[in-house]
């Protein structure tokens, strides 16, 4: 028999960072409008709000992914920052 084995590469497949996204409850101009983008675009712009705002914001995507072994489509605060961490690296596209 064999035994099944999960490494991170089974709990994140490689993730389509071109999905559409919303970057939702951020204020804007003093309006709360959802940033649609790519999930890369919105994932590189949660990086750069402000603390505050980091913790209210929200990514919402059609399709889920699997992050750390749990499909998902809305993302806040602790997932968005695992998202941060499966970025590709030298691409800052938005």
């Amino acid at each position: 028999m064999t035994e099944a084995s999960w490494n991170n590469e089974a709990k994140t497949p490689s993730i389509d960072w071109s999905v559409s996204a919303a970057l939702e409850n951020v204020e804007r101009g003093g309006q709360d409008i959802a940033e649609v983008t790519s999930l890369e675009g919105a994932v590189r712009a949660w990086q750069s709000l402000e603390p505050e705002h980091k913790t209210l914001a929200v990514i919402s995507i059609e399709q889920p992914i699997q992050l750390d072994g749990v499909s998902t489509s809305h993302f806040a605060g602790d997932t968005i920052a695992a998202l941060v961490e499966h970025l590709p690296v030298g691409n800052s596209d938005t």
